[in-house]
């Protein structure tokens, strides 16, 4: 079987379908101290990584047409504003945040400052940057994509975010005060961005139809939740941002469309009914966390409409083949429900051991394929 008719199968619940072996990726500084410790040659891309490891697919990288621009166009311009003693750097960012990295520091960085804080810096700066042209579809780049399936793999759109992106351009405080403070602004830019993914989707999905193809899967992203639940009031995100999500995936519906995914950390228990409502029927990558993250209970309480990848817990690749083996114990009951892929639950951080990485890829091989 090809990459693309592991991953459907077993989505799909198909007889004999054969489990992908899946992974998130990695951090950057994993791969330097792999190469450091003389397994990754510094040449080496990504693909021929997770060959070498005995991974099948990448499935946060399986979304492989974005277009030119799914949102801000053009971005923001990406620049250094100041270099600190200790090597640490203030970035502005291409969504206009101002972000403090650390040297050294394996994690998101942290957010120190925000171009968007109010009804005049939306205007003047976001608002421009989020109409809809005729430039942010590319033909060729569809027809490119689909040579990724041509050759076996997913061939996938990426449907962008709906409320993901504007927490990032607030920031977590700015857009809890401004929900507060100018309620009418939040619900622009939620329509706005709302309307230019619906009418991005659907271009998208008819050029792909003039050239007699379909999309195998559509992904969106969000990371709006943390370990006790969502950053934003659920009955909210399903008023204002629900009807997007439906629109989006009843077009996807239309152009032959069955698997809709969508990214979020955190603990997403209180989101999962709404995707479900509006048509995302994937869950990814159900980290484990502090709260035991499954697709069990929810498969439990949403039967088999409810689908996911991800969910193995990648903090066993810090410890030993004895740790591995009693995770993909604890994986197998969940790949008998199927519609279920294990992937680790994000990317595989620096203590990570690529031997161990190794041995489970073949552990999972020979366990479930």
């Amino acid at each position: 079987m090809t990459n693309r008719e592991k991953l459907l199968s077993t989505l799909r619940y198909e007889p004999g379908a054969e489990l992908p072996i899946a992974h998130f990726g990695y951090w950057k500084e994993t791969v330097r101290k792999w190469t450091e410790e003389g397994h990754v040659r510094e040449s080496e891309s990504w693909d021929e990584i997770s060959r070498r490891l005995g991974f099948d697919l990448h499935y946060a990288g399986v979304h492989c047409y974005g277009g030119p621009a799914d949102q801000l166009f053009p971005p923001f311009e990406e620049k250094v504003l100041k270099t600190l003693p200790d090597g640490s750097m203030h970035v502005f960012s291409k969504q206009g945040v101002i972000e403090l990295f650390k040297p050294g520091v394996v994690s998101i960085p942290t957010e120190i400052g925000h171009t968007l804080t109010d009804r005049g810096s939306w205007e003047r700066e976001y608002l421009p940057r989020l109409q809809f042209s005729q430039e942010r579809i590319s033909k060729e780049a569809v027809q490119k994509a689909a040579e990724i399936r041509d050759r076996g793999e997913v061939f996938s759109y990426y449907a962008g975010s709906l409320y993901g992106s504007i927490r990032n351009w607030f920031g977590i405080v700015g857009l809890s005060y401004a929900t507060e403070d100018d309620p009418g602004l939040v619900d622009e830019v939620i329509r706005t961005v709302g309307e230019l993914e619906v009418k991005r989707a659907e271009m998208v999905l008819e050029t792909a139809k003039e050239l007699g193809l379909s999309f195998d899967l559509m992904h969106f992203w969000e990371d709006i939740c943390f370990n006790k639940g969502p950053l934003v009031n659920p009955a909210v995100f399903a008023e204002k941002v629900g009807p997007y999500y439906k629109k989006i995936t009843d077009l996807g519906k239309a152009h032959g469309v069955g698997i809709f995914s969508v990214d979020c950390d955190g603990k997403i228990d209180e989101l999962v009914p709404i995707w479900l409502e509006n048509g995302v029927n994937t869950m990814f990558p159900i980290e484990v966390g502090t709260w035991n993250g499954s697709i069990a209970p929810w498969r439990e309480k949403y039967g088999k409409r409810l689908l996911g990848v991800g969910g193995m817990d990648k903090r066993a690749f810090a410890c030993d083949r004895t740790a591995v083996d009693s995770e993909i114990e604890r994986l197998k009951p969940l790949v008998a429900l199927g519609g279920y892929i294990p992937c680790p639950d994000h990317l595989i951080p620096p203590d990570g051991k690529f031997e161990l990485v190794q041995y489970y890829c073949e552990k999972m091989r020979r366990t479930f394929t």
